[in-house]
């Protein structure tokens, strides 16, 4: 999405997908306590791991991106950064074994700067906008480190 000539992305810890993911794991928990009798226990310890989902959809953290003609900016919760364009050699887009994407920001002295996952749109959208503003961009496909 563009706004003036910016490239700008964002998004929400709270969605309506995350809010249905959560009713039906807790609600099968439940479900299983009323109905089938389950130990409570036991389904306390199953209703652990779905903890953390919850409390990141009660925080609604935001993440988002910015790449405007002279800098780009990303945010995610409490972590946040900045890079001139001009300071950006390359960007490096690493695919992993598990198909997701990586963007790091490789400044022309060698400093490398990881873009937190959360903050970046698809990776396809994003190289377009790089390219647009005459960023290099390379892509490593499999890459085990």
């Amino acid at each position: 999405m563009t706004q003036g000539g910016d490239f700008v992305f964002a998004r929400n810890g709270r969605s309506p997908r995350i809010a249905a993911i959560l009713v039906a794991y807790f609600g099968a928990i439940a479900a299983a306590i009323v109905w089938l009798d389950a130990a409570w226990w036991l389904m306390a310890l199953l209703a652990l791991p779905g903890l953390p989902a919850l409390w990141q959809f009660h925080a609604n953290p935001s993440a988002g991106l910015r790449l405007s003609r002279d800098s780009l900016h990303w945010h995610s919760g409490r972590r946040h950064g900045t890079l001139a364009l001009g300071e950006i050699e390359r960007m490096r887009f690493d695919t992993r074994w598990d198909l997701s994407v990586r963007v790091t920001a490789i400044a022309g002295d060698g400093r490398r700067t990881r873009l937190p996952d959360e903050s970046l749109p698809p990776h396809r959208t994003l190289e377009a906008a790089l390219h647009a503003r005459g960023l290099a961009v390379e892509r490593h496909h499999f890459t085990v480190f």
